[in-house]
């Protein structure tokens, strides 16, 4: 029965994150069809958005009503928004679409974690499970372009969303069938005005950072407005919750060291894996001279090694301590960066595959033992919610990650091409570009990823030193060996 409902799991786990990145090989054909090219980015980020905003509520509600309820309908909104996607006439009407389809899939990463923390008592088996959870999600979110290039070229771009229909229906199914759990029939009652804070509040930063690494612009008055109003919503979120009998994110989460520190390293390897995602092409199309495809390929030991480092991490808990894994993993991501912060337009093609491989290791490792920390630290009726809270750090510190290291980025870069007379928008594709400016262009590109992957060393060298406070963080357990 367990098999079952793991199975049903994995499946919605692999539609929810290739949800995230299909819809990039498919841009140029969609903006064919409905034009708006000025939107296309909203059309990521909404699903973004929407999800970010919804994993904590819908970790609350989990709580409250139990998770089977909430994760058939967040499979139900999300089966809905894609086939709505599928069927959009304008790119206003994909986008909202796409929202609606982001706020589906924002149940799956915090329930699912959930469910299997019920399923699953003893340690060990839930550390396997979850594992198999982390490697599918970081797998499918890499493959994603891959497949939807394939669709496109052999079907319609509209195929990438009614693709999800008949797999998540027989997940959903499974589900109904398979999955059973006892619910308290006490009433509950749901922190509304919470949740609309922190809905407004998240918004309004999210936007905020989303618009303003697009645009660079950050003294725009409305990037300021945004920031000003989330940080006053966030802080009539803290005094709500303070008084809330049932809060949308209990305050005192906070208060444990353990689940403080897991969600601080999710912050900073979050921020990493995201600089590896968008800098690395840079590095491979303008230094290296690579095509689209070659550059996308280069990234592929990542989700390999990632699927092998959840994988040995389920084998090790019960050998080692729950924390030392987390360093060992740790280790790995630093080795990793290290490494990339090494390169050089000389430097051979195989140490980027093992600067890549390291950090999928090191994040393999890591995050399958991130849920069992958090599970094994709170009690079973704040394991949604404090699951849910880890999600919703996962999608902040990529959005916040691509802030701050395209903001630096573009200041480096733009300063360097000024002071040449060289324009940072011609083609990656080094036959178009004269000898003497391509040599330019190489040079700067060079030096502004150099820079980014300082930066990612240096946060790798910080989740490294703290996964030591975790170590010493102890007495918060309140199950498992862990």
């Amino acid at each position: 029965m367990r098999k079952k409902i793991m199975g049903a799991l994995l499946l919605v786990t692999v539609l929810a994150a290739m949800e995230g990145t299909i819809v990039s090989t498919a841009i140029p054909r969609i903006t064919s069809d409905l034009s708006g090219i000025e939107l296309v980015s909203w059309v990521y980020a909404v699903y973004m958005l929407a999800t970010a905003v919804s994993a904590p509520i819908y970790g609350k509600l989990a709580d409250l009503f139990g998770r089977k309820k909430i994760m058939v309908y967040g499979i139900i909104l999300f089966l809905i928004g894609a086939a709505l996607c599928g069927i959009a006439l304008t790119m206003e009407q994909l986008i909202i679409y796409r929202a609606i389809q982001g706020l589906g899939a924002g149940v799956v990463m915090p329930v699912t974690m959930t469910i299997i923390g019920d399923l699953y008592t003893e340690t060990k088996d839930r550390a396997k499970a979850q594992g198999w959870i982390s490697a599918v999600w970081g797998v499918a979110g890499v493959l994603g372009p891959l497949l939807g290039g394939f669709i496109v070229d052999t079907l319609s771009w509209r195929y990438i969303f009614f693709l999800n229909l008949p797999f998540g229906l027989v997940a959903l199914m499974m589900l109904v069938k398979y999955y059973k759990e006892d619910v308290s029939k006490e009433k509950q009652r749901i922190d509304y005005l919470g949740a609309a804070a922190f809905s407004i509040g998240t918004i309004s930063l999210l936007y905020a950072l989303l618009s303003g690494s697009q645009s660079q612009d950050w003294s725009n008055p409305l990037i300021i407005g945004l920031f000003a109003a989330a940080f006053a919503v966030y802080g009539c979120f803290v005094w709500i919750e303070k008084r809330a009998a049932e809060p949308i994110i209990p305050l005192n989460l906070f208060s444990n060291k353990r689940v403080l520190i897991v969600n601080l390293l999710t912050l900073l390897t979050g921020a990493v894996i995201i600089s590896i995602t968008i800098y690395l092409p840079i590095w491979s199309q303008g230094v290296l001279g690579k095509s689209a495809t070659a550059a996308g390929f280069i990234l592929m030991p990542m989700p390999v090694c990632w699927t092998f480092g959840s994988i040995i991490a389920g084998n090790l808990v019960g050998r080692l301590k729950a924390q030392a894994i987390i360093t060992m993993g740790t280790a790995f991501l630093s080795g990793g960066a290290l490494l990339l912060f090494s390169l050089s337009a000389q430097s051979p093609e195989s140490l980027i595959y093992v600067s890549i491989g390291l950090l999928g290791l090191g994040m393999g490792l890591m995050t399958p033992i991130f849920m069992l920390i958090i599970q094994g630290s709170v009690t079973s009726n704040k394991r949604g919610s404090a699951v849910a809270l880890n999600t919703f750090i996962s999608t902040f510190s990529q959005t916040l990650g691509s802030a701050v290291f395209g903001t630096v980025f573009n200041i480096v870069t733009l300063s360097q091409a000024g002071k040449g007379n060289l324009n940072l928008n011609a083609s990656f594709d080094h036959g178009n570009v004269q000898a003497g400016e391509l040599a330019g262009l190489q040079g700067i590109l060079a030096s502004g990823v150099h820079i980014i992957y300082g930066g990612t060393l240096l946060l790798a060298i910080l989740s490294f030193g703290l996964s030591w406070f975790l170590v010493k963080a102890r007495g918060n357990e309140v199950q498992g060996n862990i």
